[in-house]
């Protein structure tokens, strides 16, 4: 369920500043938004896990203080990152 190295890599170069910038708020919500996505493909073939349902409104709800706090700060940044990733709001 988790993302491999490669992948972060792959989404920390596109969103980040920098190769070495993993903790600014554009990409830990793109890793988040790829962790979500991935969950919820894997609960559309295992509708009874439960425990993988509740770790995935975890995620959301993760995903949305960090939208939050990015609207707040950044407004444009906000509006160019949900675009590109497809988030509705």
């Amino acid at each position: 369920m988790s993302l491999t190295k490669e992948v972060k890599l792959e989404v920390i170069g596109k969103h980040g500043r920098g190769p070495a910038d993993t903790g600014s708020a554009e990409v830990q919500i793109a890793l988040l938004t790829r962790r979500i996505n991935d969950l919820t493909e894997h609960l559309r073939s295992h509708p009874k896990d439960h425990y993988s349902r509740r770790g995935l409104l975890k995620l959301v709800g993760q995903r949305r203080r960090f939208l939050d706090y990015l609207q707040r700060k950044d407004i444009e940044g906000y509006r160019a990152l949900i675009k590109e990733l497809g988030l509705r709001r």
